[in-house]
C-alpha cells in the first residue's frame, strides 16, 4: 500500500508554518530529511511528505515550543540514548514500564540492578509489542536480544525492528533505515517498531518524571 503524501505548498498552507521554519526545523534535525521527498512532477520537480507523519512533528513541535528551545525539542527526538539510570523498582513505580515486560528482560539478564536508557528502552520496546497481541512471552525475548546486541551499532541511526514469523518459526532483525524489506510470500511480519519513534517516547516520559520530580522538590 503506497503512503499517502501531502505536497510542501499543501504543508505549508494547512499548518501556517513558513517555508524558512520548515527548512530550519529540517537544519535542527526536528524532521529526519528522508521525509523530504523529491518527486517528478507535470510541473517539474517538487517535494512531498508523509502526510501522517508531517502533520503530526509539526504539531508536536509547535506544542512543545511552548516550554522548550529548539535544542532541547532536538534532543527529544533524536535517536541517540540519553545518560540515565533507574532502578527496576523506580521504572516500575514511575509507570516507565510494565511488569510484564520488566519480567522478560530480567529472566534474560539476571536481575540488573540499574537499568541504563538502552535498557529502558529495550523493556518499553517489549512491552509496546506484546500489547499488539500478536505474539508470546517466549517471542518477546527476541525483541531484548536482537536490542542487547545490536542497538549499541546503530549509533544515533534511526532503525527499524522487525520480527518474523514463516512456519511456526520467528526470528528478529534490526534493519537501518531509509531501508526496504522484501520477503517471500509464506513469511509474515509480526511486528515493526520504529526505534527513533518509541526513543523520543520514551525521552519524553523520562522529561515529564524529571519535571514532576523537580516541582515536587520546590
Amino acid at each position: 500500500m503506497e503512503e499517502d503524501l501531502i505536497t510542501k505548498k499543501e504543508l505549508l498552507q494547512l499548518t501556517n508554518i513558513s517555508y524558512g521554519q520548515l527548512y530550519r526545523w529540517k537544519r535542527k534535525k526536528l524532521i529526519p530529511e528522508e521525509w523530504f521527498i523529491r518527486k517528478a512532477t507535470f510541473t517539474g520537480q517538487e517535494t512531498f511528505f508523509p502526510r501522517d507523519k508531517i502533520l503530526g512533528r509539526i504539531d508536536k513541535i509547535k506544542n512543545m515550543k511552548a516550554g522548550l528551545s529548539l535544542d532541547e525539542i532536538a534532543d527529544q527526538m533524536s535517536a541517540h540514548p540519553i545518560d540515565i539510570n533507574l532502578s527496576p523498582k523506580e521504572a516500575l513505580e514511575q509507570n516507565i514500564v510494565s511488569k510484564t515486560a520488566s519480567r522478560v528482560f530480567n529472566e534474560q539478564y539476571l536481575q540488573v540492578k540499574s537499568l541504563s536508557f538502552p535498557d529502558l528502552l529495550t523493556i518499553y520496546m517489549v512491552d509496546k509489542a506484546l500489547q499488539t497481541g500478536t505474539l508470546s512471552i517466549e517471542e518477546s525475548q527476541l525483541i531484548s536480544q536482537t536490542m542487547k546486541a545490536y542497538y549499541p551499532l546503530l549509533n544515533g541511526r534511526n532503525a527499524e525492528l522487525v520480527m518474523l514469523r514463516k512456519y511456526g518459526m520467528t526470528s528478529c532483525l534490526l534493519q537501518v533505515l531509509p531501508g526496504e524489506i522484501f520477503i517471500e510470500q509464506s513469511t509474515t511480519i509480526v511486528v515493526r517498531l520504529n526505534v527513533a519513534t518509541y526513543t523520543e517516547q520514551l525521552k519524553i516520559k523520562l522529561s515529564e518524571l524529571r519535571r514532576t520530580s523537580n516541582a515536587n522538590r520546590e
